[in-house]
């Protein structure tokens, strides 16, 4: 390595990838607001999140073969779980810019809302999630997860594990109470 070359593995290993890990491994879902271009480890940091909202001028590209690199901070991950392998190669391959419509029809992003509506819509996705029973949203985040490397039996005896967990939760309880009483449950987080 030359003089004044920076390290690309070392940078991932200090910046990017803990930031990855921490996103994935955080129990509460993490909502991305986009708006403009994701572009590289940007994109990646989207993809990392737990739903996108995007705005209908937002788009997303797999910029690094443009420059003669590879997919880094996730995107190898996450990308052939969204669109499958052969659009994921495609789209690192060739470095093709979605608008936020396309994003959407391939599974990248879950709405694409006008921008003049962006911060309300993400505020209103964001009311929703801290009103829900967050101990099973926390599960259900690891278990998607989980869910999408590992075996059959093993989801099954993970889902199990988890539901004994949620089912011993007071949103759970309140759930059950609310849904015999025909009324809206309102959840703790407990």
């Amino acid at each position: 390595m030359g003089a004044g070359k920076r390290n690309l593995s070392e940078s991932l290993h200090k910046r990017y990838n803990p930031i990855i890990r921490a996103m994935r491994n955080m129990p509460k879902p993490i909502i991305c607001k986009l708006n403009g271009v994701a572009a590289g480890a940007g994109c990646s940091l989207a993809l990392a999140c737990d739903v996108i909202i995007a705005s209908e001028a937002a788009s997303m590209v797999e910029i690094f073969i443009n420059i003669a690199l590879v997919l880094d901070s996730g995107s190898s991950y996450f990308l052939p779980r969204t669109v499958g392998y052969h659009r994921a190669f495609e789209l690192a391959t060739k470095a093709t810019k979605l608008s936020a419509a396309e994003a959407k029809e391939l599974g990248l992003v879950n709405r694409v809302v006008p921008a003049a509506e962006l911060d309300a819509v993400v505020d209103e996705e964001a009311r929703f999630y801290a009103n829900a029973p967050t101990k099973a949203i926390a599960l259900m985040k690891k278990m998607l997860t989980k869910g999408m490397t590992e075996d059959l039996d093993a989801v099954l005896e993970y889902e199990a594990y988890c539901q004994e967990i949620a089912g011993n939760t007071a949103d759970n309880a309140e759930g059950v109470q609310a849904f015999l009483e025909k009324r809206k449950p309102v959840f703790k987080g407990a």
